[in-house]
């Protein structure tokens, strides 16, 4: 089990989060969901300590982690058990999509460079780019270098993966490669704490689903009960909403 304790963050006198808790059972693939500008991506980067927290641990692996008083050893020990996926992809222009891939293997697991090349073809392979190992992100889509993104997560065999709106970026017709990236690793029992605005994808991956607002998490349950029969009000307003989004405004 992965447990967040408190965890909380601010802006000057903005509070973005405040106190969450949250329990993650291995194989849990939990959306996060709510308004824009609520907390839900800062939760993802105070957790891999991209963002700095005033409060909360994390256990993980059998340990717990003090997100708040951490040292650069333990952030490492830390950042091998997790992955992230970013909105953008942050990928190294000048190296290619395999040396991407086997970059944290190298760098931070200490991988000798014959068995981290291994591992990085699997995992483009995996991903649908063996024929584009050696090309420069420069020349590869949008979509294409989302999925290097997912290989090199992958390869790294986390724990614990963390999807940071991982299609905001990109042109509509390249969405539906990268979610079905996404959904194949959810398939192999990832455990996966996810941030969409996607929300039909969100419906068929997702195991749960949180809606978080205002730095606190409203409500929380199966997806079927969020999407279905949402209890608080709050939630019912953005799911109708969302819903009137999608609905055609005329028929012909």
């Amino acid at each position: 089990m992965i447990e967040i304790t408190n965890l909380s963050k601010k802006y000057q006198n903005n509070v973005v989060l405040d106190k969450v808790d949250l329990k993650i059972d291995k194989g849990d693939i939990i959306a996060i969901i709510g308004p824009s500008g609520t907390g839900k991506s800062t939760l993802l980067r105070c957790l891999n300590r991209l963002e700095h927290p005033e409060e909360g641990t994390l256990s993980l692996g059998g340990k717990a982690f003090d997100l708040v008083k951490a040292k650069q050893n333990e952030l490492i020990e830390l950042r091998k058990t997790m992955s992230m996926v970013f909105q953008g992809f942050h990928l190294f222009a000048k190296k290619t999509a395999l040396q991407n891939v086997m970059e944290g293997l190298i760098v931070v697991k200490k991988m000798d460079k014959l068995k981290a090349r291994e591992i990085a073809k699997k995992q483009l392979e995996d991903v649908g780019l063996s024929e584009h190992a050696n090309h420069y992100p420069r020349h590869l889509s949008g979509g294409q270098q989302q999925r290097v993104a997912i290989a090199r997560a992958l390869a790294m065999e986390p724990q614990l993966l963390l999807f940071d709106e991982p299609t905001s970026a990109l042109d509509p017709e390249l969405v539906g490669e990268v979610l079905d990236t996404i959904q194949q690793a959810a398939k192999e029992g990832y455990t996966m704490l996810l941030v969409s605005h996607e929300m039909n994808f969100v419906r068929k991956v997702a195991t749960k689903v949180i809606f978080l607002d205002k730095g606190k998490i409203l409500e929380m349950g199966s997806t079927q009960e969020m999407f279905l029969s949402p209890k608080h009000e709050r939630v019912k307003e953005f799911l109708h909403r969302i819903n009137q989004m999608h609905d055609p405004e005329y028929f012909i």
